[in-house]
């Protein structure tokens, strides 16, 4: 019976873990990099195994980066007083492309799912809180700009209650806004382009 030899087993299984990735993808993705020169396969192997070892979380916002503070909270013109929090890195590349936001960013690796079992402890929302408290520049606003969608949603209406009551307890005037729906339901921030998403912005509403 015919199989195939372990080594493209192996890189199929391993593909296949990917987000996005099913068998039949994986496969073609294995058999492709059979037919690539030994140097790029190398380098490949290079850009992974250095994929965590040369990035750090930024201890300030979570962003990911190649030294703590990340670029942007290193950054002496950013606002620090206008915190944009979003649900992964990947978000903060959409907003920068904008150019509309001059503020720092908070990022929560993640969204409330029951589903998942993710739950306000699996992701950074204590960080955040953490943040607020200790931060030297007084808050003028926090903007809740996770996903349009049910997790989202969930995500933003928890926060918006801990930080009402952080509110109440350390006397903060601080404003809590969430993006205005030029975003359609369901979508993701990632793939937002930058006009839709500097209007989010701009139009962002009181939460």
């Amino acid at each position: 019976m015919f199989s195939l030899p372990k080594p493209i087993v192996k890189l199929i299984e391993s593909f296949e873990r990917l987000p996005g990735i099913g068998p039949k993808t994986a496969q073609r993705l294995a058999f492709y990099l059979l037919h690539v020169p030994q140097e790029m396969l190398e380098e490949f192997g290079q850009s992974l195994a250095s994929l965590k070892k040369l990035t750090v979380f930024c201890s300030a916002c979570f962003n990911i980066g190649e030294s703590d503070p990340c670029y942007i909270c290193s950054q002496p013109s950013r606002d620090k007083s206008l915190i944009c929090v979003v649900e992964q890195a990947l978000d903060i590349i959409s907003f920068e492309k904008t150019g509309k936001f001059n503020g720092v960013y908070h990022v929560l690796h993640g969204s409330i799912n029951p589903l998942l079992n993710i739950g306000p402890d699996e992701i950074r929302i204590a960080e955040l809180l953490s943040r607020l408290k200790m931060q030297s520049t007084p808050i003028a606003e926090v903007i809740l700009a996770t996903n349009p969608n049910m997790e989202g949603e969930a995500t933003a209406m928890y926060i918006q209650r801990e930080l009402n009551k952080l509110k109440t307890d350390l006397a903060l005037i601080m404003k809590v806004t969430r993006l205005a729906h030029g975003l359609p339901m369901g979508a993701d921030i990632e793939y937002a382009d930058a006009i839709t998403l500097s209007r989010s912005l701009e139009g962002r509403r009181e939460f």
